[in-house]
């Protein structure tokens, strides 16, 4: 069986260049989606979408005395419990043998239940077309035994592609090295397996609360409730239909009287 692949991102060393940008929509062919202008912020290209799969956000923040200026590239997290799977109706999005999830462009027939069950809000639909897009981890790349395009340019290493196990391990070592560097408030998001999502096959190294970075702070797989939900709607269902029988059984004799 393959091992399950992933990214580690540490913000700590990402200095913004949006490498990872270009790489991503150049291998992918992700089309231009427009540039934002931001008069309080460097970031022109907002947040991530069905046309930005990897997104370099700039948080400024001179309101304390630290003078903060954070630089994180994030990315679709490919969940360990992936809500978007539950809820396609054709089958367009599927786990990889890399453990990855990967919409079918030529499956998805833009349905949209994708775009709220994500818990991090990444999966969206491109008004172009209707249907829904968001990172594939560039599978294609996988299969051919490369590493992602923008894991490839990344010029500080910023962003790693491995073994999740791996990765992992790096990440926890990475932090210890920061606190003892003086860097309390290093901290890591997303890789625990106990987490609301079962833990993410991209997860991060932040240097401030997960909110800061525009994350939640603690992401809940959406349709974590969708198996008892049916459960009770079958009970509800098998209840009214034996209503129904008893009282067409009583109808019944009453005529036949």
């Amino acid at each position: 069986m393959t091992e399950r692949m992933g990214f580690f991102t540490d913000t700590s060393v990402c200095i913004g260049c949006k490498a990872c940008e270009v790489a991503c929509k150049e291998w992918n062919d992700v089309p231009e989606d427009g540039f934002v202008f931001r008069a309080t912020s460097y970031d022109n290209t907002g947040g991530l979408g069905a046309s930005t799969w990897r997104h370099v956000a700039f948080i400024e923040d001179f309101t304390r005395r630290d003078d903060k200026w954070l630089m994180a590239s994030d990315v679709c997290k490919h969940c360990t419990h992936a809500a978007c799977l539950d809820v396609c109706p054709t089958g367009a999005l599927f786990r990889t043998e890399f453990d990855t999830v990967v919409v079918q462009s030529d499956v998805c027939n833009g349905c949209g239940y994708c775009v709220p069950a994500c818990p991090y809000g990444v999966i969206d639909r491109r008004e172009s077309d209707g249907r829904a897009w968001k990172c594939t981890l560039c599978y294609d790349r996988l299969r051919g035994g490369l590493e992602p395009a923008c894991a490839k340019a990344c010029p500080t290493d910023s962003i790693q592609f491995g073994p999740l196990d791996e990765l992992r391990e790096r990440a926890q070592e990475r932090v210890e090295s920061l606190r003892a560097q003086g860097r309390t408030e290093a901290r890591l998001y997303g890789e625990s397996p106990d987490d609301g999502v079962g833990g993410d096959g991209a997860f991060f190294l932040l240097l401030d609360e997960p909110e800061v970075y525009g994350l939640p702070p603690d992401p809940v797989v959406t349709t974590r409730d969708l198996v008892s939900m049916w459960k009770w709607a079958g009970a509800a269902a098998l209840s009214m239909a034996a209503t129904c029988a008893v009282s067409l059984l009583a109808t019944g004799r009453r005529s036949s009287r």
